[in-house]
């Protein structure tokens, strides 16, 4: 069975807090990279460097990358897949999500380019009535990837490596 390849690309995001949630969340869903564009998002972090990490140790080897174009630096064999309120997006419980993909998300005050829309291979949303925080988002999205996949649940022994040191639980059998 090959390995999937699962990229974030975050639109000029805003808010440290956000990306470090979306780093959080990378980590918990075994994403492989994470990229992002525009200035607002290192302004930030350099302005206020005492912002918490919530991104914790699961995520500290996943790379953090400024580039200029989510799409051009990805490889053909990615899928792009926006997520956005668009008209004509796929409702996410449809979607069958590809082996290899790119999740693009929109900034938490806007919304993607149309050229990154018409560039997409899918356009999906999360059908909620109203707009989901950033980081919230990534994670509904990756759940659902997850929850969709072949992938094989590893049962006690994951829950024993990701679970609190304070959370000793054992449901009865």
């Amino acid at each position: 069975m090959n390995k999937s390849t699962v990229s974030i690309g975050l639109s000029n995001p805003k808010s440290p807090e956000n990306v470090n949630s979306v780093k959080r969340a990378a980590g918990n869903f075994r994403v492989d990279s994470i990229y992002y564009t525009g200035k607002r998002y290192p302004r930030a972090a350099k302005l206020n460097p005492a912002t918490t990490n919530m991104s914790r140790d699961i995520s500290l080897n996943i790379p953090l990358t400024g580039v200029t174009c989510l799409i051009d630096e990805m490889p053909e064999s990615m899928g792009i897949v926006c997520v956005e309120f668009a008209e004509n997006a796929i409702p996410l419980p449809e979607y069958q999500h590809p082996d290899n993909a790119l999740y693009i998300f929109g900034p938490e005050d806007g919304t993607l380019s149309q050229d990154i829309i018409d560039r997409a291979d899918a356009v999906v949303y999360v059908p909620t009535h109203g707009c989901m925080n950033l980081a919230a988002t990534v994670n509904v999205v990756l759940y659902d990837r997850l929850s969709k996949s072949s992938q094989c649940y590893e049962g006690n022994e994951l829950i024993r490596q990701s679970r609190d040191i304070n959370n000793n639980l054992k449901a009865r059998k």
